[in-house]
C-alpha cells in the first residue's frame, strides 16, 4: 500500500481541494468522515482534519477523539480542525469581534518552524471563519498572525501537531501549497512517488491477482473514466473483460457509431447494442427528474441483464467510479458513501449476484486522464468533457419524446461542433444544451411563432466539485445562436446560462 495522508472530513466545502493539493504533490491520501475514523496503519503517515460551516462551539458539533492519532503521527488542522483541537484541549474559541472573510496578510510568521519554512512575511491567505482562537492552552506556541488574528497558526510544544485558521488549499493563499508540502513531505516524511506509472503498475498487479481467470462485463459509455477503467482491466485479463455499449437514445448526435468506431483499435471486447425504443417507452410521460433517472437506470439493467447473460461464467461487473462519485454525496452530519443515483449502474449486482471491480474509485477526474495518457489512451477520447449518464434525459426538462430528443440533438451538435471550430473546446471542461418546457414567442419572416427555447452551458472546472461558467465570445454565442436558430426547426430563442456551481449545479436536473 501507498504512504498516505489521512484527511478527516469536517463537511467544508474545500475538503476535496485539500485532497487535490495533496496528490499534486504526488503523495496518496484519501478522506473519511470525521465519525468513521479508520484504524491507524503504518502507511498513514499524517492526518489532516478539515474545515468545516459549523462552529466548534455550537450543539452537537462535529468532533472526534484525538488520541487516536495525535503524538502517533503528525496532525495538521485546517481552520475548523485547528479550533477544534485548541478547545478540546483546553483553549478558548469565541466569536471573531470582525468576522474574517477572505484575504488576509500574515504579520507574523516564525520562519524556525518547519511548517512554516519558505512561507514570507506579508505572505498572502484565505480566511473563512466567524470564530477566532481567542486563548491557546499553555504548551501550544503561535507560530503566525494576521493583523487581526493572533494566533493565525500555532504548533503544540514538542509534538508535531499544527493548526492553522486560514485555508492552504485555495489558490488564494498564494503559499498555500508551499506549507502542505512542508507538512505532507518534510514533516509528515511521504515519499513523493504516487504517480500514474506507479498507479498503473499496483492497479494492474492488484487486478490480476484479484480477478485471476474470471470472467467480466463492463458497461462502456464513451467517456473517460469508463473507457479508462476498461483498458486498466483489459491490461489484467484480456480477452475475459467484456464490453457491451447501449444505445438509449438520449447520446449526442452519430455518438454510438463515433464511439464504437473509437474503441476498435484499442482491443477491447466490445459489442453495440441499440436499445433506443426501450428507454422511450418506459420514459414515456415521465416528467420528475429522479424518476426519469430511475426509469434510465432500470431500463439499463434490464438490457445489460439481458446481454450479459448472453455470456457465460460471468463473476465481476467493472464499473469507472471515480473519487468524487464516491464523496460528493457524503452530507455533512453523518456522511456516508452513497453515489448519487446517475453515477452508476446501481441495481446490477443485486439482480445479477456480480461482485463490482472499480480500477479508478480513488481517483479524481485530471488523475483518470493523466493516467489515461500513460496507458496511450487516445488524446480524442481523453479531451471528451463530462456526460452525465442519462444523457439527453435530463437536459430536456419536462418529459420526453423522440422529437425533443432530435432537437436537442441538433441543437448540441452545432454547439459543440462550434467549440471545436473556434478552438474553444478544450478550453471548456464541460458543455452542452438544454431543452426548456416552455415555449417563447418570436417572429419569423411574417408570422408569430411560439417554439422551444434552448439554454446553453459551458463551465470550466477542475473535478466538477465546484465550476465558473465560461466567459465564451459575445460573437462566438451571436454565431451558434443565430445558426441553432435558422438550423433547427422547433427552436426560436438561445439563451447562455451564467450560474456558477455553488449555488447552481452544472446539470438543471
Amino acid at each position: 500500500m501507498a504512504q498516505q495522508i489521512l484527511i478527516l472530513d469536517f463537511g467544508s466545502q474545500y475538503t476535496q481541494l485539500i485532497a487535490r493539493r495533496v496528490r499534486e504533490l504526488n503523495v496518496y491520501c484519501e478522506i473519511h468522515p470525521f465519525n468513521k475514523v479508520p484504524a491507524l496503519t503504518p502507511d498513514i503517515k499524517g492526518v489532516i482534519l478539515s474545515g468545516s460551516p459549523c462552529s466548534v462551539r455550537q450543539e452537537n458539533a462535529p468532533g472526534v477523539d484525538l488520541n487516536l492519532f495525535r503524538g502517533k503521527v503528525p496532525v495538521l488542522g485546517v481552520c475548523y480542525g485547528a479550533q477544534l483541537m485548541a478547545q478540546q484541549l483546553g483553549g478558548s474559541v469565541t466569536p471573531s469581534k470582525i468576522r474574517e472573510y477572505g484575504r488576509a496578510k500574515l504579520s507574523t510568521v516564525d520562519h524556525h518552524n518547519e511548517l512554516l519554512k519558505e512561507i514570507s512575511l506579508d505572505s498572502q491567505v484565505w480566511m473563512s471563519h466567524g470564530d477566532t482562537i481567542e486563548v491557546v492552552p499553555e504548551n501550544f506556541e503561535v507560530i503566525a498572525s494576521t493583523p487581526s488574528v493572533r494566533v493565525a497558526a500555532y504548533q503544540i510544544k514538542n509534538e508535531k501537531t499544527f493548526g492553522i485558521q486560514f485555508h492552504p488549499e485555495v489558490t488564494h493563499s498564494t503559499e498555500g501549497k508551499n506549507l502542505l508540502r512542508n507538512f505532507v513531505v518534510h514533516i509528515c516524511h511521504c515519499a513523493q512517488d504516487w504517480t500514474p506509472d506507479q498507479f498503473i503498475e499496483s492497479t494492474v498487479a492488484d487486478l490480476t491477482k484479484k480477478l485471476g481467470n474470471d470472467q467480466v462485463v463492463m458497461a462502456l459509455s464513451g467517456g473517460v473514466d469508463s473507457t479508462v477503467a476498461a483498458v486498466l482491466v483489459h491490461k489484467a485479463i484480456g480477452k475475459n473483460l467484456h464490453c457491451i455499449f447501449v444505445d438509449n437514445g438520449l447520446l449526442r448526435k452519430d455518438e454510438f457509431a463515433q464511439v464504437l468506431e473509437s474503441y476498435k483499435g484499442m482491443g477491447l471486447n466490445i459489442k453495440g447494442v441499440d436499445a433506443k425504443e426501450k428507454f422511450y417507452t418506459a420514459l414515456h410521460g415521465l416528467t420528475e427528474p429522479e424518476a426519469k433517472r430511475k426509469a434510465i437506470g432500470k431500463t439499463f439493467i434490464d438490457v445489460f441483464d439481458e446481454e450479459s447473460h448472453k455470456l457465460t461464467e460471468v463473476k465481476w461487473l467493472g464499473q469507472g467510479t471515480i473519487y468524487p462519485d464516491v464523496i460528493e454525496s457524503a452530507p455533512v452530519m453523518g456522511p456516508s458513501q452513497t453515489i448519487k443515483s446517475h453515477h452508476n449502474v446501481g441495481g446490477l449486482p443485486e439482480k445479477m449476484k456480480l461482485k463490482i471491480v472499480e480500477p479508478l474509485n480513488t481517483l479524481f477526474k485530471d488523475e483518470v486522464r493523466l493516467v489515461g495518457k500513460t496507458l496511450g489512451i487516445d488524446p480524442s477520447i481523453l479531451g471528451r468533457h463530462p456526460f452525465p449518464g442519462p444523457g439527453l434525459g435530463i437536459r430536456i426538462l419536462g418529459d420526453i419524446t423522440p422529437d425533443k430528443v432530435r432537437i436537442l440533438q441538433e441543437v448540441d451538435a452545432i454547439f459543440i461542433g462550434s467549440l471545436r471550430k473556434h478552438g474553444l473546446y478544450d478550453k471548456v471542461w464541460q458543455a452542452g444544451a438544454m431543452l426548456l418546457p416552455i415555449q417563447s414567442v418570436g417572429v419569423m419572416g411574417d408570422e408569430r411563432t411560439y417554439e422551444r427555447v434552448v439554454a446553453l452551458r459551458a463551465v470550466s472546472s477542475v473535478d466538477g466539485m465546484t465550476a465558473d461558467w465560461v466567459h465564451l465570445p459575445y460573437e462566438f454565442l451571436a454565431e451558434v445562436s443565430n445558426e441553432i436558430i435558422n438550423r433547427v426547426k422547433g427552436v426560436n430563442r438561445v439563451v447562455y446560462d451564467i450560474s456558477s456551481k455553488p449555488p447552481a449545479t452544472i446539470e438543471w436536473e
